[in-house]
């Protein structure tokens, strides 16, 4: 099913006005972004509190989808108002719709998630421009992952989002078996396929630095990720940065499509959204047609 089309954001033009919300999210009281049955989601909590101000269900569409545990500080959403409902966000006062949409939207989410809240913050609200589609006009997702490698590292006031791994990792071997998966390639060993689904994305980083703290972060930035894809890399990274296997390991396990014992995931807690890119205005939309035709 096509999704609507975003109508232009001209306030006495009819339709459906295109509004993107900025988030960050702690993603670990949540069962992941998407809605779920009995659960709560991001997704769930977000569209509860939209459906309390506009009196109706409300859907909103996300930059990218992140798996139960995972946080975002860098997420991005888009849904749609009619132009009466976004005028009378502000209850007659005068008070920019965006501004009171932004204000309320709190307080609702505060309402829902009672000693939760805090856990998901809306940072920005803004008329979105002509074509603008969270999923489909981005250009690319960025994520971090936070790794401590050995007993001295491992702080307990960081340990809900850093990994505490036992063996200590090479940061040249990491990078020298990672650069061998850049680019326009097949990442079916790195994810779990969804049927209908291309497992083709452009990686166009992914790269390992230890900081000044010790901590080694993971960056990864690609097109698109599949379904877990973030987390299959780093899980297969460790191996080639524990020594265990060369670095050419993992294109050898790219090249052959292989998922067995040693396609694990890291685990979700210490991976973080981190941003979403866009094109320029006046290319949203053809941005948006060309991802949803590749994706179809």
């Amino acid at each position: 099913m096509n999704e609507q089309k975003p109508a232009a954001p001209v306030l006495g033009g009819g339709g459906f006005l295109r509004i993107r919300l900025d988030l960050a999210y702690d993603g670990g009281p949540f069962s992941g972004w998407a809605v779920q049955p009995d659960r709560r989601t991001v997704q769930g909590t977000l569209e509860s509190a939209l459906e309390l101000l506009v009196r109706r269900q409300v859907r909103v569409t996300v930059a990218g989808r992140t798996d139960a545990g995972v946080h975002a500080r860098g997420q991005v959403v888009h849904l749609d108002l009619t132009e009466a409902e976004w005028l009378g966000l502000n209850r007659g006062a005068e008070l920019d719709p965006a501004a009171a949409l932004l204000r309320r939207l709190r307080g609702a989410l505060s309402r829902i998630l009672g000693d939760l809240t805090g856990a998901i913050e809306v940072h920005s609200v803004t008329l979105a421009p002509p074509g603008f589609d969270a999923r489909f006009s981005a250009l690319w997702r960025r994520y971090s992952y936070r790794i401590a490698d050995g007993p001295a590292l491992w702080d307990p006031l960081g340990r809900y989002s850093t990994m505490w791994h036992k063996n200590q990792l090479d940061v040249d071997l990491l990078n020298e078996g990672s650069a061998q998966l850049l680019g326009l390639q097949n990442f079916l060993a790195f994810c779990k396929p969804r049927e209908g689904s291309t497992t083709i994305r452009e990686l166009q980083r992914f790269e390992f630095a230890r900081g000044e703290d010790g901590i080694i972060v993971a960056t990864v930035q690609a097109d698109a990720f599949c379904h877990n894809m973030v987390r299959a890399l780093i899980g297969s990274a460790l191996y080639v940065g524990e020594g265990a296997v060369p670095p050419g390991w993992l294109h050898e396990r790219l090249i052959a499509r292989k998922r067995d014992a040693k396609s694990v995931l890291a685990p979700p807690h210490p991976l973080v959204f981190e941003e979403v890119a866009y094109p320029s205005d006046d290319e949203l939309l053809a941005r948006a047609e060309l991802t949803r035709a590749l994706r179809e």
